[in-house]
Order: C-alpha cells, then structure tokens, then sequence
C-alpha cells in the first residue's frame, strides 16, 4: 500500500496571472502558500485483476481506457501504469470546488502515487509538470498552472510564468515573526457555496485570447499588486499586505460577473466592519472561502460566527506533495 498527501493552498497575491492566455503574452506572477489541509491517495494492490477507483463514485473496469474520472484516467497513460491488480482511492480534508486548488493537489498526489508504485524518483517540478500537462493540455482545462505547482513544492512561494510556459520559483524570504503574524491572523471562513473553477475561470480565458482591453488592464494591475504583496511580505508589513488584499478583491470582482454575489459582498463588508483589516475570496471566485487579515481576531471570529459561516484553522505546509506511508 502507498499513501501521499498533497497539501491544497491559499493565494497571497497576483491570482490569475498564472493562466497561459495571459502569461504566454505578458509573463505572469503570483505568491501562494500550501498550509495544512490536504488531499490523500491511496494505492493499493487488488486480488483480483481489476481497476478499481474510489472517489465520490466508485469505479470498477478492466482497462484503463474505460476508466470515467478524466484525471485518473490520463494519469495512468502518462505514467504507463497498466497492471490491472490496482486500486486507488481518494480523501480530502477539504471538499472540491471550494477554492483552495483541490484539482491539482488532486493530480499531484495521485502521480506522486504511481511513480512510488513503478518505483521511479520524481522532483516537484516534474511532478507539477506532469500535472500541468494532463489538467491543461491533455484535458484542455481553461485554468492555470498555480495550483499544482504550490501542491507540489509547498511553503510560501513566488512563481514566475515566463512566456515560453517556464516555471521558475523562489520560497518567500518572510521573518519568522512574520510568518507566525501571518498564521496567527489569517483567517478563512466557507462561505457554504460550492463551485466549479473551469466555469468562471473560462470567461477570463476567452476574454484574455481575444485581448479584451478591461480584462487585460484587470491582469496587469494584478500582477503589479502580487509584487507588492511579495515586498510586503517580506518587509513584515502586515497591515499593508492585508489593505493590498482588500484593492485585490476589488479589482478580482471586476472581472467577471460570476465573481461574487450579494451574500458573498454582504459578508465581506461585515468581516471589514468587524476586525479585518483586508481580505478577498480564495480562488476563481463565486463561491468557496473568504479570508481575512485580521487586525482583531477574536471580534471577526465571533462576527463571522453570528453571520453563520464556519472557520478553518490551518498553518502553512512546507513539505508539499509526499509520501506519508509504504509498505
């Protein structure tokens, strides 16, 4: 039996920019950071000669080819896995749709799976390219290359997306004060709205080929507010990384009209009037998980339980996507 975890993430500047619409244009930037929720495989070695896959629907067949989750299926062709003794089965802490990059760490730990069971090394950025090859390539998914990337290296991170599709990185160089400010005071509450990222993220897709004006000046600001984010990061300032939040969101709602809703804006405002200095919601939008800098956390902890939403408390992962037991 092989089990990996692939740690989901949180974007701290820059979202959005990571998409090959954009970046093969302009080159994109983003900080993210992988904390303590994850996404399990398991593999394991069937009896009998059949595939099974067990996920929200269970799966049995004899070959591949027949095989209906999209992702497991073109992870087994990438790989060359094709002994018919296999079983795999996923967990999550977190469910899907929620906007903390389920999909990727999803494809992260279940290549870093199949390359344990065919006994063959792999580096994060193997591992983040084979995942980025099956999700954008091969599925032809009109998002980008962040989430997979941050599953697989963890920590608090910048990444480059050059032109020519390269990915380059560096961890943060954050204070150890600053880092426990961060976890202590970063604070993420669901929002009960589950949805799919393709979806909205399709439209700034379409809009970014077709070089639409608003949506390209959209991008470019940004990125710009991502290497702010990053210098104020790394400066300890705090209160200025939680306001670059708040202008982030803002401008993220301008993007598209799926973005937000009422409930969502009515929410936001409440948390801002209530002990949050900043905030914006995680992910493509509409739905999934608020975060909040706070200045006081106590009273946006209890404003945001009266308001009915639920916290979760997380830290950041430095391990990545890894394997957590074999035998």
């Amino acid at each position: 039996m092989i089990i990996t975890r692939s740690p989901l993430r949180i974007s701290l500047g820059g979202g959005g920019t990571d998409l090959p619409s954009y970046y093969s244009e302009f080159g994109g930037f983003l900080v993210a950071a992988a904390i303590d929720k994850y996404v399990y495989i398991t593999q394991h070695r069937t009896f009998q000669e059949e595939i099974i896959i067990k996920y929200s629907k269970l799966e049995r067949v004899t070959k591949v080819a027949d095989i209906e989750h999209p992702i497991v299926r073109e992870a087994l062709k990438l790989t060359g896995v094709v002994d018919p003794h296999l079983e795999l089965t996923s967990m999550a802490d977190i469910p899907g749709g929620t906007g903390l990059g389920s999909s990727g760490s999803f494809t992260t730990a279940l290549l870093k799976a199949l390359h344990t069971f065919q006994k063959k090394p792999v580096s994060p950025v193997e591992l983040a390219e084979e995942a980025c090859e099956i999700e954008l390539n091969r599925l032809k998914e009109p998002i980008g290359k962040q989430d997979q990337y941050i599953a697989a290296v963890g920590g608090i991170t910048a990444f480059t997306f050059n032109r020519d599709g390269r990915v380059e990185y560096r961890p943060c160089r954050v204070a150890e004060e600053t880092l426990f400010n961060l976890e202590d005071n970063l604070l993420l509450f669901f929002t009960g709205y589950s949805r799919s990222a393709s979806s909205i993220l399709k439209d700034q897709n379409d809009r970014s080929k077709k070089a639409d004006p608003a949506m390209l000046d959209n991008l470019h600001f940004t990125k710009e507010l991502g290497f702010k984010s990053l210098e104020a990061l790394e400066g300890g300032n705090l209160e200025e990384f939680a306001r670059l939040m708040d202008v982030h969101w803002q401008r993220k709602k301008a993007r598209s009209s799926g973005m937000s809703n009422d409930r969502i804006n009515e929410w936001y405002d409440h948390a801002m009037a209530n002990g949050a200095l900043g905030g914006k919601l995680i992910g493509a939008g509409g739905g999934g998980f608020l975060m909040f800098y706070a200045g006081d956390k106590q009273k946006l902890r209890h404003a945001m339980r009266r308001a009915g939403l639920q916290e979760v408390r997380f830290r950041f992962d430095f391990e990545g996507t890894k394997v957590v037991a074999q035998n």
